[in-house]
């Protein structure tokens, strides 16, 4: 791939969108953040991104492979359409077309969690390593494995699901219809639901929890919940240490399945309780097949939120970038 190539990265999210300018060492050399507008559809939404990219493609003035669009929903095998994206509310949309037309470029669409961890793998804390997994905790819990040095997209291109592994067997359910997933314990949604459901089995205890959410029940996020744990609140942190239990679970599985050198973890709820990182990287070597564990490091994210663009443009880059 030629040193001097660029390409265009897209994390397309419900409500916002980066467009990113990313080189062939993952350097963004410019980006824009906007409004998704999902309601104005998709051609609307395809208009806005191609407008960006071609005025980042005219100030950079470098030779572009393509556009790589991470979404945050299912894609079609072939990465040419957007097969449901809830936070869009898109169904079968075939945005590569779209984007084609409009720009005139080569373009690659794929899930936004697969994106990022393409990112990690290539500029990352994956760097260097042909066995990872990624697992990013926020809202919900979404991932991507690497196994010899290929990504797995498995036979429908959905490979990575991984916050729907069943941690408890009759645990509370899932929004995929499922029980006990583990996104149904350590999501961020699930933290908020916990908290809500242990204030009100114990408003004595949950006071001071409700106190932080100026007495709104909307306001028992994660995010307060980290902050109160922190702050050594006993609710708040029996919540995160369930968190860190289940996000072992987890692990548990993914490790003796896959025997990752890096287990790699971002997102949220990650950024909003680092600790786990430790919590779950003792929890898998007391737990995991002693085997499985030998080469293993469990890692933070590096890329954070930058990681969706750089991820998508370099799909595009390895696709579409001359060899």
């Amino acid at each position: 791939m030629a040193s001097d190539l660029c390409a265009i990265g897209v994390d397309l999210g419900g409500t916002k969108t980066v467009v990113a300018l990313v080189n062939s060492s993952g350097k963004i050399l410019g980006q824009t953040r906007l409004a998704t507008a999902a309601k104005e559809g998709p051609e609307a939404v395809a208009g806005k991104i191609s407008g960006v990219a071609r005025d980042l493609l005219q100030r950079a003035g470098r030779p572009t492979a393509g556009l790589g669009v991470g979404v945050a929903g299912q894609v079609d095998t072939a990465g040419q359409a957007v097969r449901f994206a809830p936070n869009l509310g898109w169904h079968e949309v075939p945005l590569q077309a779209i984007l084609q037309q409009q720009l005139g470029l080569p373009v690659v669409l794929l899930n936004d969690v697969r994106a990022a961890t393409w990112a990690e793998w290539l500029f990352g804390a994956g760097r260097g390593c042909d066995d990872l997994v990624c697992l990013f905790v926020g809202t919900g819990i979404g991932g991507g494995v690497v196994s010899g040095g290929r990504m797995l997209v498995g036979s429908s291109n959905s490979a990575g699901e991984l916050g729907h592994l069943t941690v408890e067997l009759h645990g509370p359910p899932c929004h995929c219809g499922n029980r006990g997933c583990l996104e149904a314990i350590a999501g961020g949604w699930a933290i908020s639901r916990r908290a809500r459901e242990a204030v009100a089995d114990d408003p004595r205890a949950g006071a001071p929890l409700q106190a932080m959410a100026n007495g709104q029940k909307d306001g028992l996020t994660a995010e307060l919940v980290a902050r109160a744990a922190h702050a050594g609140d006993p609710l708040a942190s029996r919540i995160v240490a369930e968190t860190a239990e289940a996000l072992i679970a987890g692990s548990v599985v993914l490790i003796n399945a896959f025997n990752p050198g890096r287990l790699i973890f971002g997102g949220g709820v990650i950024e909003g309780l680092p600790e786990l990182i430790r919590d779950i990287d003792r929890g898998v070597r007391a737990r995991a097949l002693r085997a499985s564990c030998e080469q293993l490091k469990v890692l933070p994210a590096e890329l954070h939120n930058d990681a969706g663009v750089i991820g998508a443009a370099a799909l595009a880059m390895r696709r579409f970038g001359r060899q």
